[in-house]
C-alpha cells in the first residue's frame, strides 16, 4: 500500500534520482513521497507540481512547515526559509517520473498491471489482496492510474518489494503507453472493453487499441490476461502476439485457461468452481456478483503468472472486503430502524451500472424492505449518451428494483423510460437529489448508489453515512 517506509530515499539517492540541485538541511531519510499539501506527512519529500487548476509552488512553505522533509521545486518560492531543503529540477513532473523510474529499478518486484473498461481498481485491489498475504506488495489505494498517480506510486514503492500491483487508466488515446513504459509490467489484465470514453474514440475498437497499448511496456514472454468472453478479444491477443507475449485468457469460454465452471451467487459472497490451466479449484469470493467473479479468475491466473500459490490466492479472495465507493456495503442509520448502503458512488459506464443492478437485485433485504436504485450521469459517452441511459431501463426493471432515484441531464432519459411505478424522482444534481433520498429510505430497504465521478454522487453518500437521513431531509446540501 502507500504506507510510510522508514528509509524510502535518502536526500543523496532522491537528489540524484531526479537529477536536481540539493540545498538546505534535509533529515538523514525520507519516508514518503507526496503531492498534496494537506496530507503530506512528517520526513516526506514533497513534490510541487503543476496542475491545471494549481501550482505545487504556491504550497510548498505550507508542505515544510506541516513537517516535509524536503520540497522538489522547479523554482524557489518566496515564502520559503533560506536554508529550506530544496531539490531544484528543470521540471516537477518529470522529476517525479524519474523518481519512479529508479524506485522501479532498484526493486527486484514482480510487476503487474491492471486496465480495462471496468473493473480496474477493484481488480487491482483484490490482486494486491492476495499477493500480500505471501510476500512483501506494494500498491496504490484508490485510483492512482493516471499521469501523476502512477510515477507517485512507484517512487513510493519501498527497494525490498516482492510484488508490485499498478492500475494503468486513460480517457485519450497515447495515455497507457507513457504509463506503461513507466511500470514496465510482468503481468497485465485487461478486464474488459466496454463504451466508455466514447466521447474521445471513434468506437469500441479504438478502445480497445488504447488498452492495448499496455503490451507495449512488456517484454516478450511476459503474460496478457484477457478476457475470452469479450467481443475484442481476438483484437487484443492479436495485439499481444505481435509484442511476442504470453496470452492467459480468462472467463466462460470453453477455450479459457482460466475457465468459469459454475459459480453460486449469493447476496454478500459467491462460491466459485472454476479450472485454471486444467486444474479443478473451487473458492469462495467475499463480495457479490457474477462481474467480480469473472475478474477474480484474471486475479487468480495473474497469481499464477506472477510465481505466487494459486491454493493461497484462492484462499485469501474469501476476505476479499468491498471498497468505499465500489460495492462496500454499509448498514445506515433511517427513521425507526436502519437501511443497507451498497456504495458505487465512485465511477459508472454501462456495464457497471448493469452489474451494479444484479448485485442489488441479489441483495437481502427485509420482508417490508425495497430495492432502490439511485443513479447519477454516466459521463464521456458522447453522441450516444443518452440512447446508453435510456437503455439501462430495461436491466433496472428486469432486476426487481422497487424504486429508482435520478439526476443529472443524461439520467432524464433513463427516467422517462421507466414504467412510472419505478419513478421515485429526477434532480438535475445530485445535491438536489440527496435529501429526497434521505427522505424515501425506510427501515429494511436496499440502496444502490451509482454515477460517473464527475455526477458528484457522493454527495448522496456522505449524508446518509453521517446517519443523517432525517436531518438532511428538509434542506439540500451544498
Amino acid at each position: 500500500m502507500t504506507a510510510r517506509h522508514p528509509l524510502l530515499w535518502t536526500p543523496a539517492e532522491l537528489a540524484e534520482a531526479v537529477r536536481g540541485a540539493a540545498s538546505g538541511s534535509p533529515p538523514e531519510s525520507l519516508t514518503g513521497v507526496s503531492i498534496d499539501s494537506r496530507t503530506v506527512a512528517a520526513g516526506e519529500a514533497f513534490v510541487a507540481l503543476n496542475g491545471p487548476n494549481l501550482d505545487g509552488h504556491d504550497y510548498v512553505g505550507k508542505a515544510l512547515s506541516s513537517g516535509a522533509g524536503l520540497a522538489i521545486v522547479a523554482r524557489r518560492p518566496a515564502d520559503v526559509a533560506a536554508d529550506a531543503a530544496l531539490v531544484l529540477v528543470d521540471d516537477t513532473q518529470a522529476a517525479l517520473e524519474r523518481l519512479g523510474a529508479c524506485a522501479r529499478t532498484r526493486a527486484q518486484a514482480r510487476m503487474a498491471a491492471v486496465t480495462g473498461s471496468v473493473g480496474k481498481t477493484s481488480t487491482k485491489e483484490a490482486l494486491a489482496h492476495c499477493l500480500a498475504r505471501q510476500g512483501r506488495t506494494h500498491w496504490a489505494t484508490g485510483s492512482f492510474n493516471n499521469q501523476w498517480g502512477v510515477p507517485l506510486s512507484l517512487a513510493r514503492m519501498p527497494r525490498d518489494t516482492e510484488f508490485g500491483v499498478f492500475e494503468l487508466g486513460m480517457n485519450h488515446a497515447g495515455e497507457i503507453r507513457e504509463l506503461t513504459a513507466q511500470v514496465r509490467p510482468e503481468v497485465a489484465i485487461i478486464t474488459t472493453i466496454e463504451p466508455a470514453h466514447l466521447e474521445y474514440f471513434s468506437g469500441i475498437e479504438a478502445i480497445a487499441d488504447a488498452k492495448a497499448e499496455i503490451f507495449e511496456g512488456m517484454a516478450p514472454g511476459a503474460a496478457a490476461i484477457l478476457n475470452r468472453d469479450n467481443a475484442m478479444f481476438e483484437r487484443l491477443a492479436a495485439a499481444a502476439r505481435a509484442r511476442g507475449l504470453r496470452i492467459v485468457a480468462f472467463g466462460e469460454h470453453a477455450d479459457a485457461e482460466a475457465r468459469l465452471i459454475s459459480v453460486a451467487l449469493g447476496a454478500e459472497t459467491s462460491e466459485v468452481d472454476a479450472v485454471f490451466s486444467g486444474r479443478r479449484l473451487a473458492y469462495r469470493l467475499g463480495v457479490p456478483g457474477k462481474h467480480l467473479v469473472l475478474n477474480s479468475l484474471a486475479v487468480l491466473a495473474a497469481v499464477q503468472a506472477l510465481g505466487a500459490d494459486l491454493d493461497r490466492a484462492a484462499d485469501a479472495l474469501a476476505t476479499l472486503p468491498g471498497l468505499a465507493g465500489r460495492g462496500r456495503r454499509v448498514a445506515i442509520a433511517v427513521a425507526d430502524g436502519s437501511a443497507t448502503l451498497i456504495d458505487e458512488s465512485y465511477n459508472a459506464s454501462p456495464a457497471a451500472m448493469r452489474a451494479a443492478f444484479a448485485v442489488l437485485a441479489a441483495a437481502r433485504r427485509a420482508a417490508s424492505g425495497r430495492r432502490i436504485a439511485v443513479v447519477g450521469d454516466m459521463r464521456e459517452l458522447g453522441q450516444e449518451g443518452p440512447a446508453l441511459h435510456r437503455a439501462l431501463a430495461e436491466p433496472l426493471t428486469e432486476s426487481g428494483v422497487d424504486r429508482v432515484y435520478a439526476c443529472g441531464p443524461l439520467m432524464r432519459h433513463l427516467y422517462e423510460a421507466l414504467p412510472e411505478r419505478l419513478r421515485g424522482a429526477h434532480r438535475e444534481t445530485a445535491a438536489e437529489l440527496a435529501p429526497i433520498v434521505a427522505e424515501a429510505l425506510r427501515p429494511g430497504d436496499v440502496v444502490t448508489i451509482k454515477g460517473s465521478l464527475g455526477t458528484r454522487m457522493a454527495d448522496i453518500v456522505k449524508p446518509l453515512l453521517s446517519g443523517a437521513a432525517s436531518s438532511q431531509s428538509q434542506t439540500p446540501s451544498c
